[in-house]
């Protein structure tokens, strides 16, 4: 029975090209899409993290009052180690980026400096060798690393003795004693490649500073709720028996999910997506419930005439599914080949911060949804047709298998095409908001010149750099071989660089109050304000008399200068950057405030220190060079600049300010692509089932309108007809789209920037759009309807 339902919903399908190119192509871009983003969602929101009991892995976090986090000390790590009962280990980490050198080029790695209990606590061990042991942790301890396997097989050809070689990074021999398995995924660091101990003790100075990530795992039937009860127990026991100054008394010690911390930036946007997507295969799902619909009408006359041959009900209902379902299995069958090519896109514009992007993938647990929402849209729009057909009456519709009108279908279809439009107006509002704020976004001042502006971070590494001196002198002779670089008009260097991920923050106290300020501290060199051209609202810029041996001077940025000094000039105020028992630097300039983090962040504190004034020189510094033409092109003389002063010293990032800055809206943009996409099938949709149920509707109605055009009806007034019939749904789903969408934007409201999210001018211009799509959709049909000649209509009567 089911082979021939199968055979006959085949001939069925073959007999009606268009129909079924039209239905599977509808299909396959609602399946398509939704398969696609499920794919990417996948992995970051409903999957595990791929370690063994991956749910008793928490971040152990420092808390303030007003939500934002200090990174942990080594100090507060070794008191919950041996005090903690509801963590069975705990392991902390910091970043690490050294560098090998050898005949060709030198190359910085990504790594980690990590307590030896890392690896246990994500529950991973080595495939090659062995993990960290307690005696490779500790201070001058022996000089050991694992490596990862992708720069295993790159860099080492997967040589499988790797295991007990000495290998030299920053001139210091270290021996491998692991490798990492293939599929071994590091959330905390995605692009380290090699681990070496941390190697620190409590007689550092170091211990109490905040610099590092503590993660911990969770003893069995322990949860973080639990968890996070005894460390905030633990935590202010420690802080009042050893008074760390490091410590404010609002810090907070809390336990988060690690799945909760790696996917917390990006969790509402990945939400936002995922309903719009399923909104698309939603409308089209009604697009092709429509088109099944209009083709019953056109079939009834063969159903009626079935009917009245003695198939029941139930079997025209199961004939009737299963052609559905054998429409629903094309369009998954294609849908599944977008989503390859989706998949494929996704990638190439996922933002940087997108976690666990090497986990998306069309694999089985994708074609499994895949499969499983195939059956289930095939079900759902076939079944409304369904019970139409089951309702057919052989003895009325033999006698008029092409003419007769149902009222009931005609009032079905245009249900389904007002939910159409109303889900349209959705996708397209937020998809208006979007583009409206990221206009928004980038009107922002940056406080810089970012035109003609080339970076790229320099970094020392080496036993010749360990005399400050070395590397004081390597950066000013390498800024000197840039600057006589043809092309080059000015430049300069800095100890971070604004929006590119970089955070360096210091405690600021003001000789006048003894009040602390989290501050961005630069360590630049003379000539970086001139050469980023950050306004300089007061005073003067560091010039070369400003070195080691000089007086300490200082400039802050002019929001933290009028909050702190409301009306009173900063300039001559004393201030300490960092430990307050040094000397202080004095304040010679006022500048304008730059945006660091990101375009979205208000402005922060900042202060500037000459680099050659600072403690201690910063082993890694942004170079940016400011240049006539095409900056990008520059890119090669300047990096040979640097290395005829040091081949072995690595540079990289090498990006031009214009690309960081839209680097720094790329989460925002990834989503205005995929929304607007998302609206622009819908709107495509939507118009195909306003012209769908007029040009049905007009067919239906022929004798009706030759009847009115015989009795004096003017062209116009049938015009009207029409033409009011398709406007009278689309203003019923505007108002009721305007509603979800006022509810749905909550959803998104998270990734708006100076636009509401009831912003008047988005929903009026989305409502315009609509109408004017709606009415091209009309016109098609009402100028057939025109067209009906009534002798020949009532001849054919």
């Amino acid at each position: 029975m089911v082979l021939t339902d199968l055979r006959y919903a085949a001939r069925c399908v073959r007999a009606a090209p268009g129909f079924t190119a039209i239905t599977v192509l509808t299909l396959a871009v609602g399946i398509g899409a939704t398969t696609a983003i499920f794919s990417a969602v996948n992995p970051v929101l409903f999957q595990p993290l791929p370690y063994p009991h991956a749910g008793r892995i928490a971040m152990i976090l420092e808390m303030r009052r007003d939500g934002s986090r200090n990174d942990g000390t080594f100090g507060m790590y070794r008191e919950l180690v041996e005090r903690s009962r509801a963590f069975d280990a705990i392991a902390v980490l910091k970043q690490w980026q050294p560098t090998i050198t050898g005949p060709d080029r030198p190359e910085r790695f990504d790594g980690q400096r990590v307590s030896a209990s890392y690896f246990h606590v994500l529950g991973v061990s080595p495939i090659l060798g062995r993990d960290f042991e307690p005696s490779d942790d500790r201070l001058n301890g022996p000089n050991v690393i694992v490596l990862s396997d992708a720069l295993w097989r790159r860099r080492f050809g997967g040589d499988r003795t790797i295991v007990g070689r000495q290998i030299t990074l920053d001139d210091n021999s270290y021996v491998v004693i692991g490798v990492m398995p293939s599929g071994f995924e590091n959330v905390l660091a995605p692009s380290a490649g090699v681990w070496a101990p941390l190697q620190y003790d409590m007689s550092q100075g170091q211990a109490w500073g905040h610099h590092l990530r503590t993660v911990g795992r969770l003893r069995p039937g322990i949860n973080v709720d639990r968890a996070t009860r005894e460390l905030k127990v633990l935590g202010h026991a420690v802080l009042q028996e050893q008074h760390p100054a490091t410590y404010g008394r609002d810090v907070e010690f809390v336990a988060a999910s690690l799945q909760d911390e790696v996917t917390r930036g990006v969790k509402p946007a990945l939400v936002a997506i995922l309903g719009a997507v399923t909104l698309v295969l939603v409308i089209a799902c009604v697009n092709v419930t429509n088109l099944l619909l209009a083709r019953g009408v056109q079939r009834r006359g063969e159903l009626a005439l079935r009917a009245a041959l003695g198939a029941g009900r139930s079997r025209l209902i199961r004939q009737l599914l299963t052609e559905s379902l054998l429409l629903a299995t094309m369009g998954g069958v294609v849908g599944m080949a977008v989503a390859i090519l989706g998949v494929r896109a996704l990638v190439a514009l996922s933002p940087p911060g997108l976690p666990r992007i090497g986990a998306i993938a069309v694999d089985g647990s994708v074609f499994a949804f895949g499969l499983g929402i195939t059956t289930l849209i095939g079900l759902a729009f076939g079944l409304i047709p369904a019970l139409h057909a089951a309702r057919y009456d052989p003895q009325r519709d033999l006698g008029h298998a092409s003419r007769s009108t149902a009222g009931a279908l005609r009032r079905t279809r245009s249900v389904l095409v007002v939910a159409e439009v109303a889900l349209a107006l959705v996708l397209l509002v937020s998809s208006g908001l979007l583009l409206r704020s990221l206009g928004r976004l980038f009107a922002v001042a940056v406080g810089f010149d970012s035109s003609r502006l080339l970076t790229m971070q320099v970094q020392t590494s080496g036993r010749r750099f360990d005399d400050n001196r070395s590397a004081y002198r390597f950066f000013e002779q390498a800024l000197e071989a840039v600057r006589h670089v043809p092309g080059v008009t000015a430049a300069a260097l800095t100890s971070q660089l604004p929006l590119s991920a970089d955070h360096d923050e210091y405690g600021v106290h003001f000789e006048s109050s003894p009040e602390g300020y989290s501050t961005f501290r630069y360590a630049v060199s003379p000539g970086y304000i001139e050469t980023m051209r950050i306004p300089l609202r007061r005073g003067r810029v560091f010039t070369e008399d400003d070195r080691a041996g000089a007086p300490l001077v200082a400039s802050i940025n002019e929001s933290f200068a009028n909050r702190k000094f409301p009306g009173v000039d900063p300039i001559g105020r004393r201030l300490h950057v960092g430990p307050t028992d040094g000397p202080p630097y004095t304040i010679v300039g006022v500048v304008g405030d730059v945006k660091q983090m990101s375009l979205a962040v208000s402005e922060s504190d900042a202060v500037y220190i000459p680099a050659s004034q600072w403690r201690f020189p910063d082993n890694v510094m942004s170079l940016v060079v400011r240049a006539r033409g095409d900056v990008a092109a520059l890119a090669p003389a300047v990096r040979e600049a640097v290395w005829s002063v040091d081949k072995d010293q690595p540079i990289v990032r090498v990006a031009t300010m214009d690309d960081l800055l839209a680097a720094s809206a790329a989460e925002r943009r990834f989503a205005l692509i995929l929304f607007e996409a998302f609206a622009l099938a819908a709107l495509v949709l939507a118009a195909a089932g306003i012209y769908g149920v007029l040009a049905g509707s007009v067919a239906e109605r022929t004798r009706e309108i030759g009847v009115r055009s015989a009795l004096g009806a003017s062209r116009g007034s049938i015009l009207a007809l029409v033409v009011r019939q398709g406007m009278m749904l689309t203003g019923l789903g505007v108002a009721i789209g305007l509603a979800g969408a006022a509810a749905a934007s909550r959803a998104i409201a998270a990734m708006l920037f100076g636009v509401s999210r009831l912003d008047p001018v988005t929903y009026l211009g989305v409502i315009a759009l609509l109408t004017g799509v709606s009415a091209i959709a009309c016109s098609v049909p009402a100028w057939r309807a025109v067209r009906v000649d009534p002798a020949s209509t009532l001849r054919a009567e």
